[in-house]
């Protein structure tokens, strides 16, 4: 095809131009039906659109978006745009670069909205496509083995959802596809217990949850940093988003079970990653393991099933999606300038990139949770959600709160650590020319820190979206407790 057919060192603009229009006006139509049409006071679906696609197989083309969903599609489109913005000196095959993005625009949007299990399983493959692709062909000098890493853990990973998702389907009298539909069948027993968890293993790839995130790291250090800010930035989220959407909606019950392994499973990934970030020399890998901790306040907010928890899991989602495309961002720009992200072959840049340095120490201060930034709120609102938890023991909440204060005394030390390293210190002379940054890149750094700032001192902006449908979630979960205990004692009774 002659639009995929570009050499290296041809022109770019046409391509890049065609995908910047575009994802341009997808991120303003999405601002523009959140603010018209979204109701952000109603917890059910809206926006619901349903078409017969392959009935034969009981496929349909649903898509609907509540409050789990609207900000996530938002952060996915303003993310992609930045991320086109970000690429704007790609050379090499331009034209299938920038068809990749808008391929990947599309899969990812389409995971947030379906509303049927096989399209949502459907757009959650086709998403890999692309990303596998951007390394292989993009990244660096062990790309091949990134993206070769990546695309297995991840299609492992999708074996799992793919018979869990239809193991529900076919549960009870009637077989559906719809989601909506899976969730008023109140799966029970082995069979929900067994879902549940091939759910957790195979979204926990993409979260990622301890031990099943090595391949980010990899796809990090390999991958530009357009592609890492769409790593970092949205699927990562994509992990969280179905966790909330599978294990916590459709089976409550097995999820108020399993809430303290996830709890346990979120300090790992917060003590892991942090303490993995020590051991890093190469900037982005540092920046990644930083990821995999921060994640782990998901999974805090998701096990601490109430609505407070809940709430500061989709607010950690919404800040690091914003937080970590900065870091990624900054770092791209000045490798584009040292040529290098090795930490020991860095120092004194602050005097040759100042306004860079100003940049990369903000995003930093956002991700350790400097009062005042996103990061700070949400990670306070999960503490909050596990201490206001009355289900667990007060020894099991102050131990959690406990391990989990100790990574956020260690994200400081890592990040301030690395500022240093790569900022200050000996001076290379062979970096002492560089240029900084220009007004593109400005715009783009200023894009991903002025929400972080706005939420963080004006957090209800971001709440307002989601709260109608974390609190639904929350009565959910608290009407199951209530039927469990019921059901046990008309057992004890009998």
């Amino acid at each position: 095809m002659p639009f995929l057919s570009s050499k290296e060192g041809e022109d770019n603009t046409l391509p890049r131009n065609i995908s910047l229009s575009f994802l341009f006006i997808d991120f303003l139509l999405i601002v523009g039906v959140l603010f018209q049409k979204f109701d952000t006071t109603n917890s059910s679906l809206q926006l619901i659109e349903r078409l017969t696609w392959l009935p034969s197989i009981g496929l349909e083309w649903s898509l609907g978006i509540d409050g789990l969903s609207a900000p996530l599609v938002a952060l996915s489109g303003l993310i992609t745009f930045l991320s086109a913005a970000a690429s704007w000196k790609i050379k090499k095959k331009s034209n299938l670069y920038f068809a990749l993005l808008l391929i990947q625009a599309s899969a990812q949007a389409l995971v947030f909205l379906s509303q049927d299990f096989l399209l949502f399983f459907l757009a959650w493959e086709l998403e890999l496509v692309p990303v596998y692709l951007l390394i292989a062909i993009w990244g660096g000098k062990k790309k091949l083995y990134a993206a070769t890493k990546f695309i297995l853990y991840t299609a492992l990973a999708s074996l799992l959802i793919l018979i869990s998702g239809l193991a529900l389907a076919l549960s009870g009298d009637t077989f559906t596809l719809n989601l909506t539909e899976i969730t008023n069948k109140q799966v029970k027993g082995s069979l929900a217990l067994l879902s549940y968890l091939g759910f957790l293993i195979g979204f926990g790839v993409k979260l990622p949850i301890f031990p099943l995130h090595t391949w980010l790291p990899d796809a990090h250090g390999e991958a530009n940093a357009p592609v890492s800010m769409l790593l970092a930035g949205i699927l990562l989220k994509m992990g969280g988003y179905a966790l909330l959407r599978f294990n916590v909606q459709i089976l409550p019950e097995v999820h108020l079970q399993l809430a303290p392994a996830l709890i346990i499973l979120g300090i790992i990934n917060i003590i892991y990653g942090a303490l993995n970030a020590f051991a890093q020399d190469n900037v982005k890998r540092r920046i990644a393991c930083s990821s995999v901790s921060h994640m782990g306040f998901v999974l805090l907010g998701i096990g601490a099933v109430d609505a407070l928890g809940i709430s500061g899991a989709m607010l950690q989602m919404i800040s690091h999606g914003l937080i970590a495309a900065a870091m990624f961002f900054v770092t791209g720009s000045f490798y584009e300038r040292t040529n290098t992200l090795s930490i020991p072959n860095m120092g004194g840049l602050a005097k040759v990139l100042p306004i860079t340095f100003a940049f990369f120490l903000a995003s930093s201060l956002a991700s350790l949770a400097l009062p005042g930034m996103s990061g700070f709120i949400s990670e306070i609102t999960v503490f909050l959600g596990i201490t206001s938890q009355e289900g667990f023991s007060s020894l099991f909440r102050s131990i959690t709160i406990l391990i989990a204060a100790i990574g956020l005394v260690l994200t400081p030390i890592y990040l301030l650590s690395m500022c240093r390293r790569v900022f200050f210190g000996p001076r290379i002379p062979a970096l002492a020319t560089v240029k900084e940054m220009n007004g593109r890149e400005l715009t783009i750094g200023f894009s991903l820190l002025l929400p972080t700032l706005v939420i963080g001192f004006w957090p209800k902006i971001a709440i307002n979206l989601y709260e109608s449908s974390t609190n639904a979630l929350s009565q959910q979960l608290t009407l199951a407790k209530l039927i469990g205990l019921i059901s046990n004692i008309s057992q004890f009774n009998l």
